[in-house]
């Protein structure tokens, strides 16, 4: 996705028409229009309003991100290790599976198996939550995430999480993806590094205030 339709696509998600977002910026209105088209791109100061009228990083804004595609920076078994993970997790959290038989007192188990691969997850809380991801190959652990997350409003929606972490993409397989909105809540997702060491924040919005926050870090095992 690139910029022009990051801006359209933030804009329609709050209720603002061009000439809205125009005066919040004090620029024109076929300014912001030839943003959205692609025929000129705003200026820095420009972009640093919108990030903070969105609540989106400016990174967010000026990056370009292509859907589903695979991260080149993987060799062939992390590809595979990638493939099973976004499966997995449709498979469990997201896609409302099974719980398996908690080991540990207070503790909540997802788990999922396909192949030569294991996943599991296991957490604990609820409106305050701590967690951690791991995937087996072979009996051999090869990858893993911790994870800490809380609701800090109302109107929080479990399944509306639920739902951005389900449109998990290929490049960015560790939470949700970097914006899904539904229904007036707003999820963004930010991440640095790659599946060999990395680390993010996500967040939930709904009405502009933000309700949920969480924050993980993870990577290859060996």
């Amino acid at each position: 996705m690139i910029f022009s339709e990051k801006l359209s696509l933030i804009r329609k998600s709050k209720g603002y028409t061009q000439e809205q977002l125009a005066e919040i910026l004090g620029v024109s209105r076929q300014a912001v229009a030839k943003w959205e088209s692609g025929q000129s791109y705003p200026d820095i100061s420009n972009l640093i309003q919108i990030s903070e009228e969105f609540h989106v990083t400016v990174d967010y804004l000026v990056r370009d991100s292509v859907c589903q595609k695979k991260p080149t920076y993987l060799h062939r078994g992390q590809i595979e290790i990638v493939d099973f993970l976004i499966k997995a997790k449709k498979e469990t959290y997201a896609g409302n599976g099974p719980e398996s038989k908690s080991i540990y007192p207070g503790s909540y188990i997802l788990e999922y198996r396909e192949g030569d691969f294991l996943y599991i997850d296991t957490y604990y809380g609820g409106e305050a939550f701590i967690g951690e991801e791991v995937v087996w190959m072979k009996d051999t652990p090869v990858y893993g995430m911790n994870y800490c997350g809380r609701v800090i409003g109302d109107n929080f929606s479990g399944d509306f999480l639920k739902a951005a972490l389900l449109a998990v993409p290929q490049d960015m397989p560790y939470r949700g993806p970097s914006f899904f909105e539904e229904q007036g809540y707003i999820y963004r997702c930010s991440t640095k590094g790659d599946m060999n060491w990395f680390q993010g924040y996500e967040n939930i919005y709904y009405d502009n205030e933000k309700i949920y926050e969480c924050y993980f870090h993870g990577g290859g095992i060996r």
